[in-house]
């Protein structure tokens, strides 16, 4: 699989990561592992993960598998803190909240430290800058060798890529935001993306395959052994069976069909080629799923076809995105 420089730094990723979201809940430990031997047998070297990932199941599942079946020299491993299991406060990015839950995080993957440690959200009740210290403390001691933030949006994320690139050398430099990207979700693209793109931020896409309905799954029904017909899934997925998510799928496949591939293929190399994206984050159920977007790595859709998918898709820009001048 072809690496990828994550942002402006010098680590290189696989341009497909493994996604460990459902791991240790609807993801037991034989398909974990069947999944994750066929990710590393494919050269895929990023894996994704948090520590609320099934109660830090996913975590302690992923760190049994390290060294037993796959070297732990041979992977990306990034994980995420910050959100918390409190109706009041969603997410707590207080430095000693945030270092804390990186050190249960080594514990339960078994290692020293992790190759990128993400701030799960933006906490509005805590200052930026005790934030990012947080960050700082974990790359200056070894635990982490990168640093990152996730679901900030565009003000959020250029402050505090600002904030650190403002003491080079003593702060930590963000080398990845993750955020959610898809033919369903271009959201990123008013704000988030310039800015990453600006600030040499490598963007790591979650569900890029539209929380699995531009598999084209959905179409006609819900398939049983699907997320949306699962009880604690499926309002995950409810937001995009709508007309609009309608029209975007009937594209796909039609693109799909026209290039005898499956949608799952056109939605996820579409993604995996925008400017600025890293790598995907692709979450599977187990590894015949994981096989299909693997098989991604040998196809680049033509420019008519992207451009047709771009149209189909775009979402509306208005005031201030575009320049004023046009409208």
């Amino acid at each position: 699989m072809e690496q990828r420089h994550l942002g402006r730094t010098g680590l290189r990723v696989s341009r497909i990561g493994l996604g460990t979201l459902t791991w240790g809940r609807d993801v037991d430990e034989h398909d974990a592992a069947d999944m994750l031997k066929a990710f590393w047998e494919a050269g895929g070297t990023l894996v994704d993960t948090a520590d609320v990932y099934g109660d830090g199941e996913a975590e302690y599942l992923l760190g049994q598998l390290i060294e037993g079946l796959v070297p732990r020299r041979d992977l990306v491993i990034s994980t995420k803190a910050g959100s918390v299991p409190d109706p009041d406060r969603r997410f707590d990015g207080s430095r000693g909240h945030l270092l804390a839950a990186l050190d249960a995080s080594l514990a339960r993957l078994g290692t020293d430290h992790v190759d990128v440690w993400h701030v799960h959200a933006y906490d509005p009740d805590t200052p930026l800058e005790e934030t990012l210290q947080a960050l700082d403390l974990a790359v200056s001691s070894g635990r982490a060798r990168y640093a990152g933030v996730s679901n900030f949006c565009g003000w959020q994320l250029a402050k505090a890529a600002t904030w650190q690139l403002a003491a080079p050398g003593t702060r930590t430099r963000l080398a990845s935001t993750q955020l959610e990207y898809s033919l369903l979700q271009r959201g990123v693209e008013r704000e988030v993306l310039p800015a990453a793109l600006d600030l040499g931020i490598g963007l790591l896409p979650s569900s890029p395959l539209g929380r699995g309905v531009l598999t084209a799954k959905y179409r006609h029904s819900t398939p049983a052994d699907s997320r949306g017909a699962s009880e604690h899934l499926a309002p995950f997925v409810e937001p995009y069976l709508d007309d609009t998510a309608t029209r975007i799928v009937d594209a796909v496949q039609t693109a799909a069909d026209g290039l005898a591939v499956t949608p799952l293929q056109v939605a996820l190399a579409w993604v995996r080629d925008r400017p600025g994206v890293a790598a995907p984050i692709v979450g599977a159920r187990n590894a015949q799923q994981l096989a299909g977007a693997l098989s991604v790595e040998a196809l680049t859709l033509p420019d008519e076809i992207c451009r047709a998918l771009d149209d189909v898709s775009a979402p509306v820009h208005r005031y201030p995105d575009h320049d004023w001048s046009t409208l």
